[in-house]
């Protein structure tokens, strides 16, 4: 018997296996959560299949998402990135990636843990919505206004509330699992 799954994820393998694996699974990890925070960024604009076939491109190019390596690139290493046909050659993303990871470190800290900043905007739960079709999903929310409003403020780009609501369904924050997939209940037990 086949699974119910999301309607978004039915057209090709690599988003089955994602949302199989990973969407909507809560992370605490920081270096997860980092790493979900450059993949949004440099999804603005473009489908989230893009940026998934080029993740491992991604994974070897930003060293392993490592934040403190990123925060140390200088120009050479933004040209070399920007000549790498395997990610997405945008120098307002790479540089703002960079300008990312030396605030990640900040916010690491002054909370101990990027997740300890990070879920306060879920008063450190999942939200559990109750969507029937991906035609129901917002793509904003009230917390992802605030979260792109903290984020702004301490001066993170490419935080806006729509990326955050992304990063907030990938990291487990919100379930936007429909209520008939089968990934829903699991992550609620």
């Amino acid at each position: 018997m086949d699974l119910i799954r999301c309607e978004w994820c039915i057209g090709s393998e690599i988003e089955r296996n994602y949302h199989d694996k990973e969407w909507g699974v809560p992370l605490f990890d920081d270096d997860k959560l980092f790493e979900f925070l450059v993949l949004d960024a440099f999804q603005a604009g473009l489908s989230w299949k893009t940026i998934l076939l080029k993740r491992e491109n991604f994974r070897s190019a930003f060293d392993n998402f490592d934040a403190l390596r990123i925060a140390n690139y200088d120009e050479n290493k933004i040209n070399e990135l920007m000549t790498n046909s395997g990610i997405i050659r945008n120098k307002l993303k790479i540089t703002s990636t960079i300008l990312n990871a030396k605030l990640f470190l900040d916010v690491q800290a002054k909370y101990g843990k990027f997740s300890n900043y990070i879920w306060q905007f879920t008063n450190g739960k999942t939200i559990i919505n109750h969507w029937k079709s991906k035609n129901e999903i917002p793509t904003t929310s009230i917390e992802s206004d605030n979260m792109s409003k903290s984020l702004r403020s301490l001066g993170f780009k490419f935080v806006g509330s729509t990326i955050c609501y992304a990063f907030m369904q990938a990291s487990g924050m919100i379930n936007d699992h429909e209520i008939n997939c089968f990934r829903y209940n699991e992550l609620i037990l």
